[in-house]
């Protein structure tokens, strides 16, 4: 061959060979996106609380889509696996990455908190929820969700020690950094927890001082309210709305009877104990609608007798009463709602509440019903006057019921306010270890100009280093959970995946959604 002879050869080789290796890459890089894919669905199924056999549905979908948009595309979206195994295996090793990923994050926390709530499936499983609130040397917050955990026979502070126990070794964090502790429980499990965690942090050389345990203040607010003892209210609106609601026909005809009258509701909902929100609702739709009621009641005579107490003007005014005190009740609840809610936020909700009591009291005992709207309202249409000193005493024990159940609080008054307001504090009263730090904390303007302008939470993570102990104090108190919304959340999210259409799911794969 001559040299060009030889030359043009070894193009073409080189050509032939350049061409195979592409298609071996294009190979491979088809199949990692085909894998990438089905990595992206099964994360969106977990999140969305759909059943790991809808990955089958959406292939189907896709690949009927591309046929019509992008013919040419269509071998590339059958590659995508999405079977039921496929889906809950991508599930598992998504969640085992994030789990790896907060056991890393953990190592760098200097103070972190838990949060503990049991609650029963669908299948009458107790499931325990546990969430983690750390705090690293940066003074940066992380809330996650620990682990969930079923527990069976009954629950007792043992129990819930013991699974927080697996769950904390398992995560390999130091008992040393525990700084809180917030359960559901009764004050008798609280104890008993408390108790098992200060004796396994003394044996590992802590003497476990730092450790709070707190009743949820959400759970404590809502049982306040119980104190009322307006039991004669609630029994007949509860009876009343389940008579309507309980029958359809019965339901379908108040319904009719409130749209013929124009009326601004449209229906009454059920009472339901163990939603927050619940009594204050069902009380103000039943007091608006209370006119239609008392006639469709009476429609219903021959089945049912008509509701006297809607006649009776005392019971009116205590309706009128406990709307108007549920109404503020859930105010607070609301406010006192949400995921990462610093302790010190509901700790000043909790304590506004408080004041605005005594001020009710004080009002209500001169007759001045001014922050009671439908008292008002109710007033000015019944002939007897309202007995505003019987009002006056549920606000008085409505008022000691919140001293009493948030009595944690002024054993924690001094942590708390030196995090809400340092420059508040008088240093003679302070821990000798953070006397010197206040001090030059107090007299540096720059820092004081910086708090005034963002507030606490947003100050604590300006401290210079030159504080340490401040810094490692609010690190403590930002870390503690208030209470155990994020569980119920958790609880709720529960409920919508373990359905009795899906009552087979298993506990492994439960914590995975």
């Amino acid at each position: 061959m001559s040299m060009e002879q030889r030359l043009q050869k070894a193009k073409d080789l080189k050509r032939n060979l350049q061409h195979q290796q592409s298609m071996f890459t294009r190979i491979s890089s088809e199949s990692e996106a085909a894998t990438k894919a089905s990595f992206i669905i099964a994360e969106e199924i977990a999140k969305a609380s759909k059943p790991f056999s809808e990955g089958e549905f959406i292939k189907d979908s896709l690949e009927k889509v591309c046929s019509v948009v992008c013919p040419d595309k269509k071998q590339a979206f059958s590659n995508i696996s999405l079977s039921r195994n496929t889906v809950a295996s991508h599930v598992d090793e998504l969640a085992s990455d994030v789990e790896s990923q907060l056991k890393t994050k953990a190592k760098d926390f200097i103070s972190y908190s838990l949060a503990v709530d049991e609650s029963t499936d669908r299948t009458d499983t107790a499931q325990l929820s546990i969430f983690i609130r750390g705090v690293d040397s940066q003074l940066s917050v992380t809330e996650e969700h620990l682990d969930v955990k079923p527990i069976h026979g009954t629950t007792t502070g043992k129990d819930i020690f013991t699974q927080v126990e697996q769950s904390v070794n398992k995560m390999e964090l130091p008992w040393s950094k525990l700084v809180g502790l917030t359960t559901d429980g009764a004050p008798a499990i609280c104890g008993e927890v408390r108790g098992l965690v200060g004796l396994t942090r003394k044996a590992m050389g802590d003497t476990g001082e730092n450790l709070v345990v707190y009743h949820c203040i959400i759970h404590q607010e809502a049982l306040c309210g119980k104190v009322l003892g307006m039991e004669h209210v609630m029994t007949v609106v509860t009876k009343t709305v389940n008579f309507i609601r309980a029958r359809g026909l019965n339901h379908r005809q108040f319904r009719a009877l409130l749209e013929e009258e124009n009326s601004v509701q449209e229906d009454l909902p059920y009472h339901t104990e163990v939603r927050w929100l619940s009594r204050g609702k069902v009380l103000r739709r039943f007091y608006n609608t209370r006119t239609e009621i008392a006639r469709f009641m009476e429609s219903k005579q021959s089945k049912q007798r008509p509701v006297p107490e809607l006649e009776d003007e005392k019971w009116l005014g205590d309706l009128a009463f406990m709307c108007d005190i549920t109404e503020h009740l859930n105010s607070l609840n609301v406010k006192l709602q949400g995921r990462k809610q610093l302790i010190t936020e509901m700790r000043d909700s909790v304590k506004a509440f408080e004041l605005k009591l005594r001020l009710w009291e004080g009002q209500m005992r001169r007759g001045n019903l001014t922050h009671f709207p439908t008292c008002q309202t109710i007033s000015a249409t019944v002939t007897i006057p309202l007995p505003t000193q019987v009002y006056a005493d549920k606000l008085n024990t409505l008022k000691e019921e919140f001293s009493r159940r948030f009595a944690d609080f002024e054993s924690q008054k001094f942590n708390i306010d030196l995090f809400a307001n340092p420059f508040a504090i008088d240093v003679d009263t302070a821990p000798e270890h953070l006397q010197l730090e206040l001090i030059e904390l107090q007299c540096n303007s720059a820092l004081k100009t910086q708090y005034q302008s963002v507030g606490a939470a947003e100050f604590a993570p300006l401290l210079p280093e030159s504080v340490p102990e401040l810094r490692l104090h609010a690190a403590h108190i930002m870390s503690m959970f208030g209470s155990t919304y994020s569980c119920e959340q958790m609880f709720s999210i529960m409920n919508l995946n373990k359905t009795s259409h899906r009552s087979r799911i298993t506990d492994q794969h439960l914590t995975l959604v």
